[in-house]
């Protein structure tokens, strides 16, 4: 293998239970975002734009659309000759390999893939954030500040510190505290998740790491907070544009919603900043005459015979004649049939709604995930059907039987 200067190590193997229903036959970072993307487009899309072309994607938890919707990474330009995307599993070798049992262990699983392009920086990333960032940026700061590691920082909000890895830095952003997810924080710097490690630097933390019985082989947990104490130089560097970790039902909603305002949004219509997708090929939408579509985002090969307002409908969608769609996100190729009423909800990819289904319209006592109703991919919802709002709807053995568990 050529040597290379950076090469990247995406994460990608989350169960993301948090979002319930969207992901319990499907890996977090291959959910639906915004009607044409996948959440791993965003980290895919970074790399193609910074010119980070060799990546490993760790992968785990229910692989195969993630798997097979990557590919080559032809669709992110990333088909490099001599680097290109590799999909990384957990792999059984005698006394190697096995199931990925944290961050850094998933990492340290594939330190061999890495001393075959034995770069002199390794970017680790998160393949389940939506955010545009020109990682060259970032590596040009690593190198004038001289760091060992860098971590990608934002401020969030004080009452939010106790989701993140909270970091203190002196004037010259030299990192001297770093706790993950403290009670009470001292700082309202936030990590991204998003690490450059030098390379020497990165093995022997995962090879110390490995040999501790008390790790959870973690970065934020372990790996960051040790090399700390041990006066490697650990710098922040700060990022002030759109990030947003859709980790729950709410923030994934409302990350989506943000797009259909267009303000304090990720900006996807950007031509010079694209985001790419491997979005299958598609006919044009058809819109019925009776159709009424207003503040809405609609993908190709839709068809719409309804109403759809301030809604998203990803690639594929059906929604019948007289059906009323708001406020939701509807996942591709979901159908809804006729007469349907469809509010703040988040229909999964593939589902099946008959006839005169009623969703989110009976608000629950007491309200719960927001309101926010959310349908399993795949389900089938007799004709008729109701779920009130903020419900999970799982499917059963048998396609006449419902599960509703609330958040």
């Amino acid at each position: 293998m050529s040597k290379q200067e950076c090469i990247a190590m995406l994460l990608a193997g989350g169960q993301g239970s948090r979002l319930g229903p969207l992901t319990r036959h499907i890996a977090k970072p291959a959910v639906s975002f915004c009607g044409k993307y996948r959440i791993i487009d965003f980290c895919l899309s970074n790399c193609a734009q910074s010119g980070i072309t060799t990546i490993g994607v760790l992968t785990q938890y229910r692989p195969y659309l993630l798997n097979s919707y990557i590919g080559s990474g032809s669709a992110w330009d990333l088909d490099d000759p001599v680097g290109g995307v590799h999909i990384l599993q957990p792999y059984q070798g005698g006394n190697e390999g096995g199931w990925y049992s944290g961050t850094a262990n998933a990492v340290y699983h594939n330190i061999n893939f890495m001393d075959l392009y034995d770069p002199e920086y390794v970017l680790i990333l998160s393949g389940d954030h939506i955010y545009k960032m020109d990682y060259t940026e970032m590596l040009n700061f690593h190198k004038e500040k001289g760091a060992e590691i860098t971590i990608s920082t934002l401020t969030v909000p004080w009452e939010e510190t106790s989701r993140f890895g909270i970091l203190t830095a002196d004037e010259e952003g030299q990192v001297t505290q770093f706790e993950e997810k403290p009670d009470h924080s001292q700082s309202d710097i936030a990590s991204m998740g998003v690490y450059i490690f030098n390379w020497s630097v990165l093995k022997q933390a995962l090879l110390k790491d490995h040999q501790r019985t008390d790790s959870e082989n973690d970065f934020g947990k372990n790996i960051i907070p040790k090399e700390l104490s041990e006066g490697t130089r650990i710098f922040a560097y700060p990022f002030h544009g759109y990030w947003r970790d859709v980790g729950t039902i709410e923030s994934y909603y409302q990350a989506n919603m943000e797009c259909l305002g267009r303000e304090n949004a990720i900006d996807i219509f950007d031509r010079s900043y694209k985001i790419y997708s491997n979005e299958d090929i598609l006919p044009a939408q058809y819109i019925g005459p009776q159709a009424l579509i207003a503040d809405s985002l609609v993908g190709n090969g839709c068809t719409i015979l309804g109403e759809v307002k301030h809604s998203i409908l990803a690639p594929g969608v059906f929604i019948g004649e007289g059906a009323d769609i708001q406020d939701s996100i509807i996942l591709p190729n979901a159908k809804i049939y006729a007469q349907s009423k469809i509010h703040k909800a988040i229909i999964g990819e593939g589902a099946v709604l008959l006839n005169g289904c009623q969703i989110g319209l009976t608000p629950s006592e007491p309200l719960k995930q927001d309101g926010i109703t959310v349908v399993e991919g795949n389900e089938v919802l007799d004709s008729g059907s109701v779920f009130e709002a903020g419900c999970n709807v799982y499917a059963t053995a048998k396609t006449t039987e419902r599960s509703k568990q609330h958040a």
